[in-house]
């Protein structure tokens, strides 16, 4: 997806205006964070806090849809649920909102934007079974809380929908190189075919409101406890998306890990055993589309300096292994 015009270019100086705008007055200390998707910063307040203030990469969301991602995370801190929520912007800026939403979305020129506490962390150690209860525990309150409602305009996870848009991008956009193309698609073709099939397999299947990428970078464990700062990806889906990304090995040890987060999970929220069928299929979904991500965000300079192996054969020859991995794990 193209940027917008001065997406590229928004600079420190409009950052620390657009905080000031809000009555969040900066020191002049800024730093950029690490983030592909949205430009994320933290800054430094002159009474001695820190936030942390993320701008939207513009097009990629509508207002409607941050702003129910907003309202999810201040529904579950409300419940003790331990995420890091919006703060409440004040002045005129802050002028995004829908009716009985709070106002935590920021409008500046051309850019959209939030600004949160600061949250420090590490990513928690997942060979240690109590480690994996804590966080099934956790999960276990946040889909407790996502099965109050459906989410009504963010993303819904539609496998044949999301394969299949993910696989035309690649190929109509040209990314595939032509000596890797025949044998990347084959192997794609099958690998989406039965993904499908799971899922077909699976109905019905019952969906909440989810994080939606819930991977050990996105869990950050501190004071002894698992804690979310990313809501950014929330969608509509099985609860399984969430358990799925935090477990990895071979079949027996996908099993015992998955165990060991549903053993706290269960003590919050019912799980449908069915679901651990598209462990698996999620993992392929997952893999096609975050090369589609790639290919969509490619215009942006950042992308082929941090991922300087896209498009080339060697990145497609191994994409094209790795789906037929897939296909034995899904057999």
């Amino acid at each position: 997806m193209t940027p917008r015009p001065g997406y590229a270019d928004l600079t420190p100086q409009q950052v620390l205006d657009a905080l000031d705008a809000v009555g969040l007055r900066g020191d002049g200390r800024i730093l950029q964070l690490n983030s592909y998707e949205n430009r994320v910063y933290q800054l430094f307040l002159e009474d001695g806090s820190a936030v942390v203030a993320k701008f939207y990469r513009p097009g990629r969301w509508s207002d409607a849809q941050i702003l129910e991602e907003h309202a999810f995370a201040l529904e579950l801190a409300a419940a003790e649920v331990p995420v890091v929520p919006p703060l409440l912007l004040a002045g005129a800026e802050a002028g995004v909102t829908l009716a009985g939403t709070p106002p935590t979305l920021a409008l500046r020129g051309a850019h959209r934007w939030s600004v949160s506490a600061r949250c420090a962390g590490r990513e928690p150690e997942l060979d240690d079974p109590e480690t994996l209860r804590r966080i099934g525990r956790f999960i276990g309150r946040l889909h407790a809380v996502g099965r109050r409602r459906p989410f009504e305009h963010r993303h819904r996870l539609d496998a044949r929908t999301d394969g299949r848009r993910a696989l035309a991008l690649l190929l109509e956009g040209g990314f595939v190189p032509a000596d890797q193309r025949p044998a990347w698609q084959a192997s794609c073709e099958q690998a989406l075919a039965a993904v499908e099939a799971a899922f077909d397999a699976a109905q019905p299947l019952a969906t909440l409101r989810l994080h939606g990428d819930c991977h050990p970078g996105n869990v950050l464990w501190r004071d002894g406890a698992p804690n979310v700062v990313d809501l950014d990806d929330a969608m509509q889906g099985p609860a399984v998306q969430d358990l799925w990304m935090l477990v990895s090995g071979d079949r027996s040890t996908i099993a015992r890990q998955l165990d060991l987060l549903l053993a706290g999970y269960e003590e919050f929220s019912e799980f449908d055993d069915r679901e651990r069928a598209l462990i698996e299929p999620l993992r392929t979904l997952r893999m096609v589309r975050h090369a589609a991500w790639l290919a969509e965000r490619w215009i942006d300079p950042s992308f082929p300096i941090n991922f300087p192996h896209f498009g080339s054969s060697a990145y497609w020859s191994q994409q094209t292994t790795q789906l037929r991995e897939q296909l034995e794990a899904m057999g």
